[in-house]
């Protein structure tokens, strides 16, 4: 097709081939202007109903203006040398794909961490208009000389059905699959960054694209495939039952990136990460506040709750205002509170205390108290496993709610479940100190 026009596109030269059609570089004559044509399978050019559907989808797509997203200009249907076709008219994005980028090996980790948070902004931007990528992959992420990411192909795995590929195409001998968007029981994406949803056919949302943008920077960091087999039966047979060799990340990726990641790959859809808006600001902090190289330390992924996020908000109140307290007396004069953002991991099994107060923090910012399911736990603020504390698990005392320290951080307080009263314990061995009755209102009891 090299040198023949499409209407007012003149093609200039061939840029490439995926599983939904060829690409070509080509000169708008009437805009001056190059593009990226993308040409569709044979069967659009010949029926009407199809062209139809797919002009009404790609007016959805054209309607995504975002700097990390290749606009979509336009649909063609003309004709070459005789022969009909349809075309995708797209914004051409000059620079390496981030698949030629990655053969190099593992992108350093800043760097990828920067095209990451690019590349999720993207995915969210077209989440918050309802457009599902559903074959987000490095080969769809162009990078160019200004270190500018580029999300391309959005939409077009629901656009182009299997049926519209031809006789020829194979749903197996591709790394690229595709079928109608609502054909269950048929996968659709690319087997490597497809979430264990979409691998079994079964109906996709957005989380499937967190999924792949997890597969991708894993692939990033790594220099290697979180799933790779030799064929697509065994790679999607990984993508269902194994997990990514989490000791390949490099030493110097950030926790909370590496919790991140496994919040990207969990299998199961329901807790895996919801909206990669958040992912976003995972980015900004990890690249705010980068951390010195360190051993890659990876735990088994943790369950966490909402009140997760309210343990947060508490412990870093407390730590701040403890911190702004001292500042204040030795300079006698008025300090901004320092910020300080941790997380709080659970063991496996165990949730915060989804009422009353889960949290509280000593009287000298050093340490954490909490209440989880089934026991309650502390945890230095210079350390990273937390302390259970002996006795709260038992039928005498299950765990407990409103935990807090006393006036001088040398006991306990709390009310326990079974017989609705206040406890005070020693903080080291759990050990009983005395009781304030039963159904005591905790807002007036003071313990002595």
């Amino acid at each position: 097709m090299v040198g023949e026009s499409l209407g007012s596109y003149r093609i200039v030269g061939k840029l490439g081939q995926g599983g939904m059609g060829e690409v070509y570089r080509a000169r708008d004559t009437r805009l001056n202007r190059d593009v990226a044509i993308k040409i569709l399978p044979p069967l659009f050019a010949s029926d009407p109903d199809r062209l139809a559907r797919f002009e009404r989808e790609a007016q959805t797509l054209a309607a995504l203006n975002h700097p990390n997203i290749a606009s979509i200009h336009g649909v063609v249907d003309a004709s070459a040398g005789g022969t009909p076709y349809g075309a995708l008219v797209m914004e051409l994005v000059e620079g390496e794909d981030l698949s030629q980028r990655i053969a190099r090996g593992p992108i350093p980790c800043r760097d990828a961490l920067e095209m990451a948070r690019q590349i999720a902004d993207a995915v969210a931007a077209a989440h918050d208009q309802g457009v599902v990528h559903r074959d987000l992959k490095p080969g769809n992420i162009k990078v160019r000389d200004d270190a500018t990411v580029k999300v391309l192909d959005f939409g077009l795995a629901k656009l182009v059905s299997l049926d519209d590929l031809g006789p020829s195409a194979s749903l197996m001998n591709s790394p690229t699959i595709t079928s109608p968007a609502t054909a269950h029981g048929v996968v659709l994406g690319t087997a490597a960054y497809m979430a264990p949803e979409q691998a079994r056919g079964k109906p996709v949302d957005k989380r499937a694209d967190v999924w792949a943008f997890g597969a991708v920077l894993y692939e990033m960091l790594t220099g290697r495939r979180a799933f790779a087999g030799d064929d697509v039966s065994e790679t999607i047979a990984f993508v269902l039952t194994r997990e990514p060799d989490w000791s390949a990340l490099p030493s110097d990726t950030p926790p909370i990136v590496r919790r991140l990641l496994r919040r990207c790959l969990e299998k199961e859809r329901r807790r895996r990460l919801a909206d990669l808006s958040d992912a976003r600001l995972d980015f900004e902090e990890a690249m705010a506040h980068p951390q010195a190289p360190g051993p890659a330390v990876d735990r088994p992924a943790l369950h966490r709750t909402r009140w997760m996020g309210v343990a947060f908000l508490v412990a870093t109140a407390g730590f701040a205002a403890a911190a702004g307290a001292m500042a204040s007396r030795s300079l006698n004069v008025p300090a901004p509170p320092p910020v300080t953002r941790f997380f709080l991991e659970l063991p496996d099994g165990r949730d915060f205390r989804t009422i009353g107060r889960a949290l509280a923090v000593s009287p000298d910012g050093s340490e954490l108290l909490y209440s989880t399911s089934t026991m309650l736990f502390r945890r230095r603020l210079d350390t990273l496993q937390p302390t259970a504390i002996p006795g709260t698990g038992t039928s005498e005392l299950p765990s407990g709610l409103h935990p807090v320290y006393s006036p001088d951080g040398q006991w306990l307080a709390v009310w326990g479940l079974k017989d609705l009263s206040i406890r005070k314990i020693d903080p080291g061995s759990g050990r009983r100190l005395g009781q304030a009755g039963r159904r005591a209102d905790v807002r007036r009891v003071e313990l002595g």
